[in-house]
């Protein structure tokens, strides 16, 4: 069999059976048993199912690091795919399970070129990207120390399901990808009949206010070419037509890409959310969630990662991303600590409209395996000539 056909078995093996946040047993077995008989020094997480792989070059030289995330989202798969996932209300619909597959490919590939590394290259295999801060544990459990210095670079990406045609691969100098958190408001009043909203402290046309002031205080407070979303995602008020009720509460996500703009909208939509309650008798609790921060790819290290795409897989491979995306990533705890960088690369499925595809965290999001060994070889040639620099 050829690495590719390894990479697709790999991978399907692991869509067949996902699974979700920091304890991925399944998954650490699999990966484990891809890496076996490999020149590899292998630690496992203590508080999550993590796998960190060093493999130690033949020449002296410092370290790189390679990133893949391996968990799966709480979404019923409805793909229909012949590998389709066998556990109900689980689903790899991120397309974790290819980088999954596309590191241990690199993995094989740098370990027929071990004689040649300059260096040590550290394989980050993370369980709990989507929202359970698997990489900043891991670097609490020190994958980041692994190789014995700190890396002087780190790489990981990311495939995408529609937008980007198929096998070309993006990045950019500075965020990349957006800070995720999250607001949550309780708006409280007096409950009553809804024939006399005069004898009651109605909270909802207050909490309603709320929601289309956040709008307007985004558009008025913030730089177009620094930009902040707000989008409000639940809201959750009484249980029937005549009835008001005590309070209302919503819950929004907040996206920016500047440490500057987040803190000033952290206390602005507060104050917001306050003043308003006030103006109507109200009071109002608000939470903010702090979530990932923003990703932010090194100027020179983006830079490298293109000129690598276009010289290991050709000029037509790559193509500069043109603003940041608002999708969030926990690598960004790496990107804090290492210089590094972090591409998207498409994966659409031949015979699909970009425009119209599934997108990624849909039950009927697909993925092209077609990718997996270039990904692995564009892992595995980042870390190879980034040792060769230094």
């Amino acid at each position: 069999m050829t690495l590719q056909d390894d990479l697709v078995e790999l991978r399907r093996a692991l869509h067949r059976e996902p699974e979700i946040g920091l304890d991925l047993p399944r998954t650490q077995e699999k990966v484990l048993a891809a890496l076996d008989g490999l020149p590899l020094e292998i630690a496992t997480g203590e508080r999550l199912s993590s796998v960190t792989a060093v493999l130690r070059g033949g020449r002296p030289g410092p370290a790189v690091l390679l990133r893949a995330d391996m968990d799966a989202l709480p979404v019923q798969e409805k793909t229909g795919l012949p590998y389709r996932s066998r556990f109900d209300g689980r689903m790899h619909a991120c397309g974790h399970d290819l980088h999954t597959a596309m590191l241990v490919g690199a993995a094989r590939l740098l370990s027929e070129r071990r004689a040649d590394l300059a260096g040590d290259v550290v394989l980050m295999f993370q369980p709990g990207e989507e929202g359970q801060e698997g990489a900043r544990l891991m670097i609490e459990e020190g994958v980041l120390d692994a190789a014995g210095a700190r890396p002087v670079a780190a790489y990981g990406m990311h495939v995408f399901s529609t937008t980007i045609p198929r096998g070309l691969f993006l990045t950019k100098g500075g965020p990349v990808l957006a800070a995720a958190d999250t607001l949550t408001v309780t708006v409280r009043g007096r409950g009553g009949h809804g024939s006399s909203p005069h004898r009651a402290l109605d909270p909802i046309p207050a909490a309603c206010e709320i929601v289309t002031a956040l709008q307007t205080h985004v558009t008025r407070g913030y730089d177009v070419f620094d930009p902040v979303v707000v989008t409000v995602g639940s809201f959750h008020a009484g249980t029937t037509d005549n009835v008001i009720p005590d309070e209302a509460t919503f819950a929004a996500t907040v996206r920016t890409f500047s440490a500057g703009s987040r803190d000033r909208v952290r206390e602005g939509l507060v104050r917001l959310a306050q003043g308003i309650g006030e103006a109507h008798g109200l009071s109002v609790d608000c939470s903010f969630g702090i979530g990932y921060p923003v990703t932010v790819n090194d100027d020179a290290e983006a830079e490298f990662a293109a000129r690598t795409v276009r010289e290991a897989l050709g000029e037509d491979r790559y193509f500069p991303l043109p603003t940041p995306a608002t999708g969030s990533e926990d690598f960004s705890y790496v990107l804090e600590q290492v210089p590094g960088a972090f591409l998207v690369v498409g994966a659409c499925p031949p015979g699909r409209d970009l425009a119209t595809a599934p997108a990624n965290h849909s039950a009927e999001a697909e993925f092209d395996d077609a990718i997996l060994s270039d990904g692995a070889a564009l892992l595995s040639e980042l870390a190879i000539r980034r040792l060769a620099r230094v």
